[in-house]
């Protein structure tokens, strides 16, 4: 695909005009307050995967609302002092499949957590096993535009508080070092993994790749793929319903979490990325922090010539290194 988006020089200092709620914090603050409960965990069973190497057990935690999501735990068989912890969310459409897909942080030395995607897993992959009781709220059939009209019956606003969730249920899990605690994510995970940077202040770090949700409104305007092209489609239809969308969209804005953001952080982002545009990436890079008084660690690597799939395990060989000389 051709190169679409802003040049790179412009990339690197691109800092949007923002139309953030004035109540962004209040609607988050509280959003979480509705879902806390003082203990995350619901289950936690053994399952047996034919890995040699690996233990593995199927948990369900509290998340939004107090209800039940399903996620994958993982970590090294032989390791049994308190591992440092990585929490990783699906990307659009995907469920947490098998337990033995993606044992790429295992395999280095970490503890974790694959959190399964409230109502999605039809799309893609090996299947998800959490549904979303508020499915029906008014708004298209997909994701991305369920609930579409309201912030508060918006899938994203119970997605997000799922993973926030993930967080404090892999820190009461046992062997797990809670002050080293990453978010990773591509794609909707990578939103979701700023999403929980911005929610979450003690969190150690998070690795974010090609991700959704962050510059939203730009991204409407570029493309029609992925999850954008589906909230498109419905405005295409409901016309008149593009302010009510807008301000729904405006809560869930990955920029708007990035400024609130405490950890270390890793981009990744593909410059011919037709699916989450650059521009949205780096406007979160570049507006990351600012809000927090922190002054983490931060980069952002960009590859000119590839599009969603970014630096794909190339990218993946760099998080870890970085990563491993970040938390030791």
């Amino acid at each position: 695909m051709p190169v679409f988006d802003l040049p790179l020089p412009e990339l690197e200092h691109r800092r949007p005009a923002l139309d953030e709620p004035a109540d962004f914090d209040a609607f988050w603050r509280d959003t979480l307050r509705e879902s806390e409960r003082p203990e995350p965990l619901l289950s936690v069973h053994p399952v047996e995967t034919g890995l040699r190497l690996t233990r593995t057990w199927d948990v369900t935690f509290r998340g939004f609302a107090g209800e039940p999501v399903r996620a994958w735990f993982s970590r090294p068989a032989d390791r049994p002092e308190p591992l440092p912890a990585i929490v990783e969310f699906a990307g659009y459409g995907r469920g947490r499949g098998l337990p033995h897909e993606r044992l790429t942080w295992v395999n280095a030395g970490y503890a974790h957590l694959l959190m399964d995607n409230r109502g999605q897993g039809d799309q893609y992959g090996n299947g998800g096993h959490t549904p979303d009781p508020h499915a029906n709220a008014p708004g298209g059939p997909g994701p991305a535009v369920r609930g579409l009209l309201d912030p508060r019956d918006y899938h994203y606003r119970r997605l997000i508080t799922d993973a926030v969730r993930a967080v404090a249920a892999v820190r009461a899990l046992p062997g797990v070092d809670a002050s080293r605690i990453t978010a990773v994510g591509n794609s909707q995970g990578g939103g979701l993994a700023l999403a929980v940077a911005g929610l979450v202040p003690d969190l150690a770090a998070a690795l974010i790749t090609a991700p959704l949700l962050c510059g939203i409104r730009r991204a409407l305007d570029l493309t029609d793929a992925g999850p954008y092209g589906e909230i498109v489609a419905y405005l295409t239809v409901h016309r008149g319903a593009e302010q009510a969308a807008y301000r729904t969209l405006s809560y869930m804005e990955g920029i708007s979490f990035a400024r609130r953001a405490h950890a270390a952080t890793h981009f990744g982002v593909g410059l011919r990325d037709t699916v989450c545009p650059p521009s949205g990436a780096y406007a979160a890079w570049n507006s990351y922090a600012e809000l927090s008084g922190a002054d983490p660690r931060k980069e952002i690597h960009a590859y000119p010539f590839n599009g969603h799939e970014g630096g794909d395990a190339f990218h993946v060989r760099g998080q870890l290194a970085w990563l491993r000389d970040l938390l030791g």
